[in-house]
Order: C-alpha cells, then sequence, then structure tokens
C-alpha cells in the first residue's frame, strides 16, 4: 500500500515536471511580433535597399470575424516576361509569434504574379507584402486588419 501511494506521488512529480519543462520551452516562442521584428525580418532579406509603393494588390479582410482563417491574396502587377517579371513575394504580421506568414517564388513561366492562402492572426495587426522584382526594384504594401475573436486560442 505505501509503495503504491510513493509511486503515484511519483507519477505526479514527474508529470508535474514535464509540464513545467514544456511551458519553460515554448514561453520564449509566445511572445508576439511587432514592427520593428518585422522591419528586422525585412532588413535580413533586402537590408537598406528602398521600396516603391504602387503594382501590389493586397486582399485581406479589415475586419476579420474570426482570426483561425484570415483570407489573404496578393497580386503583383508585372508582365511576366523573361525580361520583367515578380521574382518573390514576403507577406509578415506585426502581431503575430513569428514575423513571417509565407513566401512565394514566381517565374516567368508562372504567366501571372498571384496568390492566395489562408493565414492565422493572433490579434488585431498589419500585414506587410514585399514584392522583389527581376530588376532588382522593391515594392511594398500594408493593410490592417481587425481580429474579433483570435486566432491563437484567444
Amino acid at each position: 500500500m505505501i509503495l503504491k501511494s510513493v509511486e503515484k506521488t511519483r507519477r505526479e512529480t514527474l508529470a508535474y515536471a514535464a509540464i513545467a519543462g514544456l511551458a519553460a520551452l515554448l514561453a520564449p516562442r509566445m511572445s508576439m511580433a511587432d514592427e520593428p521584428a518585422v522591419a528586422a525580418e525585412i532588413n535580413k532579406l533586402y537590408g537598406d535597399k528602398k521600396f516603391e509603393s504602387g503594382k501590389i494588390k493586397l486582399d485581406v479582410p479589415e475586419i476579420a470575424e474570426n482570426g483561425l482563417v484570415v483570407p489573404v491574396t496578393v497580386d503583383v502587377e508585372s508582365p511576366m516576361t523573361e525580361s520583367d517579371y515578380v521574382k518573390a513575394v514576403h507577406v509578415f504580421a506585426d502581431g503575430n509569434p513569428l514575423p513571417g506568414i509565407i513566401s512565394y517564388k514566381f517565374t516567368p513561366a508562372c504567366g501571372k504574379a498571384s496568390a492566395s492562402t489562408r493565414m492565422r492572426l493572433a490579434q488585431t495587426q498589419n500585414i506587410v507584402c514585399i514584392a522583389e522584382m527581376s530588376n532588382g526594384k522593391l515594392h511594398m504594401a500594408k493593410a490592417g486588419v481587425k481580429v474579433t475573436i483570435g486566432g491563437c486560442g484567444g
């Protein structure tokens, strides 16, 4: 009888230790990105290059009733020829655990620089889209999304 009681206590202690260890591992990752984190990610990719406006149509809802499934569509104006095409599109969010949401790579064979997906947004935040052109020019578009129900457990 005493053995069972000690074993149960030992198991409970191990279970609590495992939960505490898991929480310690996850806690640093639960912090949210912010505008400086997004700027740092963009700086890693492109340094101090200048961004132009225009050419990008970033379609996100102004108000997302459910942060679990927020639709995002990106269209970049380009002839998509061998000499003039969109090389890459990167989407960032300044209120999620990680600033980078998704990156798309394009070639002239794509015919059109357009992509759609759904993303999870933890809270109301800004979405930033960068389009890298084949001639080295960079274009940027920003949009705000108000999330009414949290997408990451809220």
